[in-house]
Parts: C-alpha cells; structure tokens; sequence
C-alpha cells in the first residue's frame, strides 16, 4: 500500500515514508492510496483475540511494508503491562443501547496513549526501512491541546534517535494536564508554552515543517523533522484500531447481532478521532451514523450542517479544553476522501488556501450531501457539560470527563431529535481526574485552590481513584518553564537543536 499527499496526488510514498515526514514537503496530509476491507469473518474472528492480535490483523493492511514480525513486536510492546486494564481499552455499559468505550487507561490517563504508545516502534522501524533517512536524528514537534503533548512525550522518552518538543497554549489547558507536562521526564524532551491557543501552536509547528531553510539547517547537523499530532499517518492509523476492536468485542459479548449496524460518538477538536471512526466504517464496520460532538467552539458543528468553514468567530476557553479548537487539520484528509477527480482535488487546494488567508470557505453540493449523510453533528455549552456530569453521575454512579460529557449531551440531543434508538458506543477521551476542579464543580463542590487536594475531595464523593499516573506526578519536580510569544516557536526550536 502507497500513501499520496492530500495537496499532491502525484506524491506516492510507504507507510515508513508517510510515518517519518509526518507532513508532506507542501503542507499536505498523507492518506492511503485506497482503504482495505475488514470483512465480517475477520471481525467474527476478532473476539477471543487479545488487542494486540486485534491490532496486528487490522495494521499489517495499512503498514504493508513492514515484516509480520516487525508489526507483532510493535503492537505487543506497545499495549502491555503499560496500560492499567488487561486489553487495553474498557466498554462499560451505560443503559441498554449506550456504551462507552474507555480509552484512557494507558500511561498519560488520555486516549492519545492508543497512539502515541505505538507511534515510537513506528517510527524507529520505518527509519531503518528509509534510505534517505537512516541514521539521522529525528526531532518530533508536537502541538497539543492537553492530552497529545503528555502522550507524546511519554512515548519518546528516551527513545534512541528521538529528540522531542511539545508546545501548549499558556491558558489553554487543565492544571493536571499542565503538570503532567512540565515534570516529564526523560533525556530527550522538552516542553514550552505558548502565548496563544491550540491554533497557534499548530500553525507555528506546521510552518516549521515546511520552511525549507530550516529544513537545510537540520539536514546539514544531519536531523529531520517529524510530528507526533494526528497529521502523521502512524498517530491516526492506530485510532481506526480501537473501532473495530470495540465492534468485535459487542459482537462476541452478545450485545449486537452479525453485522447489526451502530453509532458512534465522538468529542473531537482536531478531527483525528473521528475520522478514524469514519475511515472504520469504510472498510466496513457497521457503522450507522457518526456524531460529531463539539463544546462551544462549535466550527465542526456549523461546517458539518451547512458546509461553510469559518474561523472568522470568538475563541472561548472551556472546561474541555482538548477541544478548545478552531483549525481542524484531520478535516483535510475526510474532505479529500470525498473527492475522486484531480480536478476535484485542486479546488481542494483552493479551500484551505481560503482558510489560511481569509479564514473561511465553503464546500460544495457534492460534499456537503456526503457530510450529512455520514455525520450528525451537534455542540454542548459549558453549562449543560456540568449539569450532564452531575446527571450521569447520579444516575448511574459514573463519573465522566467533561470531554465523554459534550459528547453524551450531544447523543441525548440526537436521539431526541431524531428518535433513533441504534446501539451508541460514546468514546470516552480521558480520565476524570485530569480534569478533576471542573468534574468536583460540575457535582456542586467548590474545588480548592490546590489541585491534589481537590483529587482526593472528589475521591471521597464518588467513590472513585485517582489513577497512579497523576497522582505520581504530585511529588515530581518542575522541569520546564519556558514560555514564548506564538512567533518565537521557530527560535525556541533552533535554540534547543543547536541550528
């Protein structure tokens, strides 16, 4: 299988290639030049397999020039003891045709573990398999929101070959979050952040990638770049896994019939996680609707339902900061999929020029009809997150972050709205405790000033642990504090690679 860029379908690359650029030379997206098939035998078998044989099955279709020892030895040391449950992922049972799909018992506490826990032997593998590349010090740029910076940075430390810098908005994430970043540790990591918001962070890294004059610089110290965010194949790739792992495990637990259709729902900022949802349906899964949930950044929601993408609008903060979000980069790749022809695809290239300069676009017929066919989308304000924590939570003794929130009341507006009563399986991105002064607050508790001590009010009112990977990190020093404007990210990066 060969990869083409989103900007340039004359670029064709292998999975190694597409893992290692992370972005290609223009600004555009890899893809697969085609999606594989999952055929319902292959599910069927799925069900008494561990997730790492779920993972190798469903990846060695995608990574085709990897050896199938190379692939098993990835994914096994990828999802082991490093996850708190034995496979990885939990399905908890809501209601009678609600479940949840726990994605946050990795090593950071948040869904990007099921990525970036094996985005490292990736990578390592795939630059022994470059020849352009071998040999050569890979740095790893990450922007993120909250929960890829952390991931990010645990996967690669201390990774032979690897350097790593995460960059965050100042004010735009959890003090969980925050402290999970800044007492890292490992020899090869740096974080700083940034006066700005997740968009920031994410233009600057991108513009990065494609200077060519940086791109000299590091070629001469022998040094490339690379990103761990879900614009690199080998983050989303290990995302569509999780889908149909999730599919299998209903089927072999009797709670849905051979190829009974679902939804799935998703909060999303970036786009990545739901796409990997979307690209699971078209390989094969059963997949009935995708629901996109957003916060009150609810761009997704108003492209989704009018095909008009405009960042022209008020950036607000929010108790679910990973999806405080205006520029979703993984929208290029579902749009590109939409299109068939060349000519189709250079007026893909005109709408994100569009976006870089004026902010704003708008699709046409063709792929507006396909949206709204595959997707509901809908948002979820800041109040009704809280009051659908405190609901959930007194109903059903389940305690949800504010993230698993939007997206639950995002599913109660569409099954009111549209009275469908399908199986829904919501993802659910990160552990309460990250975000444990909005979860105490959304109970009706004041938090305390101090975080740790909110942690354990909260503990003792729901009967629920903090887990130990954030608790740890109370006795951990402070490593990095380094700030800079959303311009300076160029020096600071030149800075800590010596070019």
């Amino acid at each position: 299988m060969y990869y083409k860029s989103t900007r340039d379908s004359s670029i064709k690359v292998t999975s190694a290639e597409a893992v290692i650029k992370g972005l290609s030379e223009e600004g555009g997206l890899f893809i697969p030049e085609s999606l594989p098939e999952i055929t319902a035998e292959e599910i069927d078998l799925m069900g008494e397999m561990s997730y790492p044989e779920r993972a190798f099955l469903i990846l060695r279709k995608f990574f085709t020039d990897f050896t199938d020892d190379e692939l098993k030895s990835a994914v096994e040391s990828a999802y082991g003891e490093n996850f708190s449950v034995p496979n990885a992922t939990v399905l908890s049972k809501l209601y009678p045709d609600c479940y949840v799909l726990e994605l946050f018992h990795g090593p950071t506490c948040a869904f990007k573990d099921m990525a970036l826990q094996l985005l490292p032997y990736l990578m390592t593998v795939s630059a022994k398999k470059v020849e352009a590349v071998k040999d050569r010090h890979i740095a790893i740029l990450t922007a993120t929101s909250g929960d890829t910076g952390k991931a990010a940075l645990e996967g690669f430390k201390n990774v032979s070959g690897t350097s790593i810098a995460v960059f965050y908005p100042d004010e735009g994430v959890s003090e969980m979050q925050k402290r999970q970043m800044i007492t890292q540790e490992g020899e090869n990591v740096y974080v700083c952040s940034v006066k700005g918001n997740f968009d920031d962070c994410q233009n600057a890294v991108k513009e990065i990638f494609t200077d060519p004059e940086l791109a000299a610089r590091l070629a001469e110290k022998n040094m490339l770049f690379s990103s761990a965010n879900s614009i690199n194949w080998g983050r989303l790739a290990p995302q569509i896994v999780y889908y149909i792992s999730m599919y299998a495990s209903l089927l072999f637990e009797g709670e849905i019939k051979k190829g009974e259709k679902i939804n799935i729902c998703v909060p999303t900022g970036n786009f990545g996680n739901i796409l990997a949802a979307y690209y699971a349906k078209e390989m094969g899964l059963p997949v009935n609707k995708l629901i996109c949930a957003s916060n009150t950044n609810n761009i997704l929601t108003d492209f989704i339902k009018t095909g008009v993408y405009d960042r022209n609008r008020e950036f607000h903060v929010t108790v679910s900061p990973s999806m405080d979000i205006l520029i979703s980069s993984n929208l290029e790749r579902l749009i590109y999929q939409y299109h068939l022809s060349e000519q189709e695809c250079s007026s893909l290239k005109g709408w994100f020029t569009a976006l870089k300069d004026k902010g704003r676009y708008e699709v046409n017929d063709r792929v507006k009809e396909k949206l709204t066919a595959d997707f509901y989308a809908g948002w979820c304000g800041e109040e009704k997150t809280k009051a659908v924590i405190k609901g959930i939570f007194d109903d059903y003794s389940y305690l949800m972050d504010p993230h698993t929130a939007v997206a639950y009341g995002v599913y109660a507006e569409y099954r009111e709205e549209t009275g469908d009563k399908i199986k829904t399986v919501i993802a659910a991105t990160a552990s309460p405790y990250k975000f444990c002064a909005a979860v105490y607050d959304a109970l009706g508790k004041t938090p305390d000033a101090d975080e740790f001590k909110t942690a354990e009010d909260l503990e003792k009112l729901t009967n629920t642990e903090m887990p130990e990977p954030l608790a740890k990190t109370r006795g951990l020093p402070v490593r990095f504090t380094d700030c800079t404007e959303k311009d300076g990210l160029k020096r600071v990066v030149s800075e800590m690679l010596k070019v």
